[in-house]
């Protein structure tokens, strides 16, 4: 049974968004190129959009068992993690490029984990998505997100089949990723021996 619902615009970044029972953000290690969400950690999940720096339509709801499935062509193919609930509260974090904003609405109140009562805390998070248009860019594309929350324990993640283009596009995020900071830094000498005013 739905036990409560949010529905508000996010202003959307370059890089999706984060999205779980965590305020410890960073950028995740590995992206889910292929996908639409995967783990950023074991209490939070990086989303990837069609969008690029425009609006998503976003509807979070929390439901005390598994909801029935969404039917129709409206939605592309359900994709389900499971999240641990290390805060009671869900936040919500943009990627934009080198930063990472908390942007759950000021006039929402916050949403609160379904815990479960024996063991430790498991969410199953259920994304749906859809954008008008789909090819990815940015702007309006008219897309929206349907999450769904309930409590479950942690079972294996149901995501689409990958491509072998899927995979190198994850090898080179995560070679990136581990790159010290220091590689991507250059120092220049003045080789410019012109008079000073």
């Amino acid at each position: 049974m739905l036990v409560r619902a949010s529905s508000f615009t996010v202003d959307l970044g370059e890089g999706g968004y984060l999205i779980g029972f965590t305020d410890d953000y960073e950028y995740p290690k590995e992206m889910p190129f292929g996908w639409r969400c995967g783990p950023a950690t074991d209490a939070g999940a990086v989303v990837l959009t069609t969008t690029d720096t425009g609006p998503l339509q976003l509807t979070v709801q929390v439901h005390d068992a598994p909801p029935a499935p969404e039917t129709g062509g409206e939605w592309e193919p359900a994709e389900e993690i499971s999240l641990r609930a290390d805060l009671p509260a869900l936040y919500l974090a943009t990627l934009e490029q080198g930063d990472i904003l908390d942007v759950w609405p000021d006039d929402e109140p916050p949403l609160e984990a379904p815990f479960s009562t024996d063991g430790p805390d498991w969410v199953r998070m259920r994304l749906y998505c859809h954008a008008d248009d789909p090819e990815p860019g940015i702007g309006d594309h008219g897309e929206r997100h349907l999450v769904q929350l309930w409590p479950a324990p942690h079972t294996p993640p149901v995501h689409p089949d990958i491509t072998e283009a899927d995979r190198q596009a994850r090898a080179d995020y995560a070679a990136d990723m581990a790159m010290p900071v220091e590689d991507y830094t250059t120092t220049y000498t003045d080789t410019h021996q012109g008079e000073q005013d």
